[in-house]
């Protein structure tokens, strides 16, 4: 796919690229960020340098992953990386991290709202999961905030540090946004209905 820049009233969401190599490594510094992501722990430079300037653009042209920076549209403050990885057809699952120092202002929340829209309109997705492990509050209140719908509890879901964790799953749909799906969904009916 094409690389896109989406823009909202705070934020400009552009593809993660080497200009966004520093302020990566210095907000993956932050210790929440390392506990509830798979950034590699401890985040080196190269780390940095990898993910930006080969992992995320790689991932564009192959169209298995696009990852944005998410910026303050008047400063150019990185607030935060959002990606949406394919996993398979139609279905997608979206992972954030925001800066320390940006929380609390509802970036990741206007980001995400954007990057969904974008998923069913342009990148022909059906289907948006977001994961995180049991206890990670802030991600699951920006999913719940999203429209996002609580699927359950996936025991041993993720893999993180070389430990398999529970984690919590969610989804959003097209119809979820008042859009129209690519492809019809017929929902599984409750026990006792005909």
């Amino acid at each position: 796919m094409e690389p896109v820049t989406l823009t909202t009233e705070r934020l400009v969401l552009r593809p993660l690229g080497s200009d966004d190599t520093e302020d990566c490594y210095t907000a993956c510094q932050d210790p929440e960020i390392q506990r509830w992501t798979t950034v590699p722990s401890p985040y080196e430079r190269a780390h940095a340098e990898n993910f930006t300037r080969t992992f995320a653009p790689e991932a564009w042209r192959n169209s298995r992953e696009y990852t944005f920076a998410i910026r303050t549209r008047a400063e150019g403050v990185l607030v935060a990386v959002m990606g949406i990885a394919l996993r398979g057809e139609g279905a997608a699952e979206v992972g954030f991290w925001s800066v320390k120092e940006q929380r609390g202002r509802g970036y990741v929340t206007e980001a995400l709202r954007a990057l969904s829209r974008w998923a069913f309109t342009r990148a022909a997705i059906d289907r948006l999961e977001w994961r995180a492990e049991v206890g990670n509050t802030a991600s699951r209140a920006v999913a719940v905030r999203c429209g996002f719908t609580l699927e359950g509890t996936l025991r041993a879901g993720l893999l993180h540090r070389s430990t398999r964790r529970d984690c919590w799953v969610g989804s959003l749909l097209p119809s979820d946004l008042e859009l129209t799906p690519l492809d019809p969904y017929l929902p599984a009916r409750s026990a006792g209905q005909p």
